[in-house]
């Protein structure tokens, strides 16, 4: 499961990673570049709570093989297709097959790990080394073939597919009794909804820093291309190491514990990035990428422990919700950069993590919903045992 979701979320990064090409071989203003990450986001932040209330009524795990091939796709058309209106298509359709990948996904990983924080961890991990990967494959790729080699970005999408497949075999029969199991207890929207207020606050910064980083860090320390990709490389890649790590931390401290602290490192690292200068702005980025990193299996989790009887609906919102809704702000972000500056445009990022962390303030650790003892006896796979 979680190399799969390493395939699958190469396509979340590589939206971000492609942007400067767009910008240098098609001259796009910063408001069209962001359109393109707006594109990918969308239709994926509308869609993704229906995938997880379809989920919720019956599994689908047929959904990940074609959901990967699907954001593949997407991706691999972009830079190939002249017209602005067609790459926004073929990058949305890809947005839509991540979208279409998360909740069931959340499921399946749910009923493997067996509600562990750490094991969830890993899983979220797997998705985070696609993010880090992405822009060292969009430059292997176009830096060396231009645009019109990105139909090679579908292989990790075929390897994807091929992954989730056997993911669903093995762990289809798991999955099914843990979605009975655990249909019980009471939903606490109120306590959901502030964790999902804050979420929406980390994945605009994530998503804006994500889009612009790699052009802003090529600004401040007047490197190219490298200089760029680099910064990018480094704020996915701290997602490796925040996401294990916050698993490790929420089993010692407590999962709240673990997302306000994060929270509020987070408020200083991104004022770093955007205000200090030189180098110095690579360690900021790394700072930035461990504090919106910790949380991110612990919104997972906490989400479907607030909705026990919404697994796939929680999964949707926390786990794709979580990456695609920042993209809704892309394109102002964009707008503001062309009439300032990038500097003046990412500076209300600062504020975003602050906001986050009221929101979390005076939230209460969910209990667990208990199993369902009254199942069938006919269910004797031993590996479905809670």
């Amino acid at each position: 499961m979680s190399l799969g979701h390493a395939c699958v979320d190469v396509y979340q990064g590589a939206v971000a990673a492609l942007v400067p090409f767009f910008v240098a071989e098609r001259a796009y203003s910063y408001a069209a570049a962001s359109g393109v990450v707006l594109a990918a986001s969308l239709l994926s932040s509308v869609v993704q709570p229906l995938f997880g209330a379809l989920t919720d009524r019956r599994p689908m795990p047929w959904l990940l093989p074609l959901s990967a091939l699907t954001g593949g796709a997407g991706v691999a058309l972009s830079g190939v297709t002249d017209s602005y209106a067609l790459t926004l298509a073929v990058v949305a359709v890809s947005g839509i097959g991540v979208a279409a990948y998360h909740p069931e996904a959340a499921r399946a990983a749910r009923a493997a790990s067996r509600g562990s924080h750490t094991a969830m961890g890993w899983f979220s991990l797997g998705g985070n080394v696609g993010f880090a990967l992405a822009p060292l494959l969009v430059a292997a790729v176009v830096a060396t073939g231009g645009l019109d080699a990105s139909p090679l970005l579908l292989v990790p999408a075929i390897a994807g597919a091929a992954l989730c497949a056997a993911a669903v075999r093995s762990t289809g029969s798991r999955a099914a009794v843990t979605s009975r199991t655990e249909a019980s207890g009471t939903d606490d929207w109120r306590s959901f909804l502030r964790l999902s207020g804050a979420i929406v606050c980390r994945s605009i910064v994530f998503v804006g820093l994500s889009a612009f980083v790699s052009l802003y860090v090529r600004q401040r320390t007047g490197g190219g291309d490298v200089a760029g990709t680099t910064a990018l490389f480094v704020l996915y890649a701290g997602g490796a190491v925040g996401t294990v790590a916050g698993g490790r931390l929420a089993e010692r401290y407590g999962r709240l514990t673990v997302l306000r602290r994060a929270y509020t490192l987070s408020v200083l690292a991104v004022a770093g990035v955007v205000l200090v200068p030189g180098p110095a702005v690579y360690l900021f980025v790394a700072l930035t990428s461990a504090g919106l990193y910790v949380p991110f299996s612990l919104h997972v989790t906490l989400g479907q422990d607030y909705l026990p009887r919404r697994i796939g609906t929680a999964s949707g919102v926390t786990l794709g919700l979580a990456v695609s809704v920042g993209g809704l702000a892309a394109p102002a972000i964009g707008a503001l950069a062309d009439t300032t500056s990038l500097r003046t445009a990412l500076i209300p990022l600062i504020a975003l993590p602050a906001l986050g962390r009221l929101l979390l303030t005076g939230l209460r650790e969910p209990t667990p919903p208990a199993p369902n003892h009254h199942e069938p006896s006919k269910v004797t796979d031993s590996s479905a045992t809670p």
